[in-house]
Parts: structure tokens; sequence; C-alpha cells
């Protein structure tokens, strides 16, 4: 059985249901055991999970340009593993949420994808077509056009309970199970 994480940190549940489409979609994969972890319980079950977990993908906000606070005290906190290169050969991928259309969302995937060259890990993009043509509509998948990593946009005066819309969330699960599906491969 191939081991999925889903790591993540939401402000204001937004990327709470981001992080919630990832893992139904890397759940959803035959022979895939997934499992949802939120960085406010970084208990030593949750460093197991991460250590037990043949992939990682790690979901933050874009605040301010860049990941959480919350989520950037995870990575600082992923030293130990680090130095014992842990999760080394691991596959990895990342996926964010603000409320602007690109809130530099970009720099926040970059960003994770660095810590995980650092952590050595294998990252995987989307591998989705971008919905970018005359006729693309907000719940289209891929709208952002992201090829790093997953993106979702809530706007702001708009909880949880209705954002980020559809196609994100769709986008977001078929991220999880294409992340997954390399972790299958890669772990032969």
């Amino acid at each position: 059985m191939t081991k999925v994480a889903v790591v993540y940190h939401s402000g204001y549940g937004h990327t709470a249901k981001q992080a919630e489409a990832v893992f139904a979609g890397a759940k959803s994969v035959a022979g895939v055991e997934a499992v949802l972890l939120s960085v406010a319980d970084m208990t030593d079950a949750f460093w197991a999970e991460l250590a037990a977990a043949d992939a990682i993908l790690f979901g933050a906000p874009t605040y301010m340009g860049s990941v959480s606070a919350k989520f950037k005290e995870f990575m600082d906190a992923s030293s130990k593993p680090w130095f014992t290169q842990q999760w080394k050969d691991k596959v990895a991928g990342g996926f964010t949420n603000s409320a602007s259309l690109n809130g530099d969302k970009l720099n926040s995937l970059v960003q994770l994808t660095v810590f995980a060259a650092q952590h050595g890990m294998i990252w995987v993009g989307t591998g989705m077509l971008p919905a970018n043509s005359s006729k693309a509509q907000r719940n289209d998948v891929n709208r952002m056009g992201s090829f790093l990593g997953a993106m979702a946009q809530s706007d702001s005066d708009m909880g949880a309970d209705v954002a980020p819309p559809p196609g994100d969330l769709e986008t977001a699960r078929l991220y999880g199970v294409r992340v997954a599906e390399v972790a299958k491969k890669v772990r032969g």
C-alpha cells in the first residue's frame, strides 16, 4: 500500500477545503492510503505519519506573497527530518489558495518546491493544461493556469462554505490523484 500524507495550514477554512479535495483525490486511487494532517497538530504521531508516507503534499494559504506563518513554522520544525534526510526520495507536491486571482500564489508554490528540494524530495507538477481560452469559465479545471502545483482562489467576502469554487476544488482533487499515482509508480 502506498501512503500519501496531505499536510496543510488553513487560516479561514478555504485552504482546509482545498486540502480535503487533494486528500479525496489521493485516497480515491486504488492501492493508496491517504492521511490528512493539519500543522496545528504537530504531535509525535503527526511526524510519524510524515515519516511513514511515500508522498507528502504541502498546502498553505498565500498571505502577503508567501506561505502563511503557521505553515512556515512547520517548515522550520522539519529540520530534524531534514538533518536525517528522512524524506529523501519521497514524492512531493503542493497547493495554495488566496483571495486574489494572482495573489503571488506562484511564489508560495516556488517556496514549497524549494522546501521539498531541500529535503531531497521528488516534486510533481499538475500535468494539467490551463483553462485559458476565451470560452474559459470560473469553474473550469486549472483556471489559474498553474503547472507547479494546484492553485485556488477564494473571494475575500465568501466563507469556506462557498469558496473556493468547484473548478478549483476539482483541480485540487485531480492533483491529489496525480501525485498518488506518481507515488505508486516511484514506490514500485
